[in-house]
């Protein structure tokens, strides 16, 4: 029998040892503070969001309208994903002057993309980009959503790509046996 041992995890700051209801030691401790890093509402939301953008990278006023949460309550959120090292701050810096365009998005890091996959989220960008496509925007989040931005790390980029469905092909059944 073989064991694996996991690296620590780091508790983030704001969430403590007792937030997580995880004990210090054991063979699952590591997963019960993932599990609940992942499942807390906000982050959960920040997450799937994500996920559904075509570019895996938001603007603070897209996650906003997206998960209908605060600006607030999205900052702590992200902070906490970011100290978990799930999530990076991206800046794009030709957008830093501009008043209409946001610079500073946010998105997934080779370590959150793992712990994705670990936990099966990676399934689900189909739907998520499905949801996220079907979701009526406002013009300001239109923008934001075309804004220029800076490119995710390749290794992340690649584990978040996915076929998208040919749906032409899905018509032209359907009209057939129409």
């Amino acid at each position: 029998m073989t064991l694996t041992v996991i690296a620590p995890y780091l508790v983030p700051s704001g969430m403590s040892e007792t937030d997580t209801g995880a004990a210090d030691a054991g063979p699952f401790a590591e997963q019960q503070r993932l599990f609940k890093l992942l499942s807390q509402d906000t982050r959960h939301l920040i997450i799937q969001e994500l996920l559904g953008h075509p570019t895996h990278l938001m603007s603070l006023a897209e996650l906003e309208y997206m998960t209908g949460k605060s600006q607030a309550a999205i900052k702590d959120q992200l902070e906490t994903l970011i100290d978990a090292g799930l999530l990076a701050r991206y800046t794009y810096e030709p957008n830093e002057g501009e008043r209409d365009l946001p610079s500073q998005f946010y998105g997934f890091t080779e370590r959150g993309v793992e712990v994705l996959h670990d936990y099966k989220y990676l399934r689900g960008l189909p739907v998520a980009r499905a949801l996220y496509e079907n979701t009526r925007k406002t013009e300001k989040i239109e923008r934001h959503e075309s804004a220029p931005r800076p490119e995710l790390p390749e290794a992340v980029a690649e584990a978040l790509e996915f076929d998208e469905p040919d749906t032409g092909r899905v018509c032209n059944k359907m009209d057939r046996e129409m």
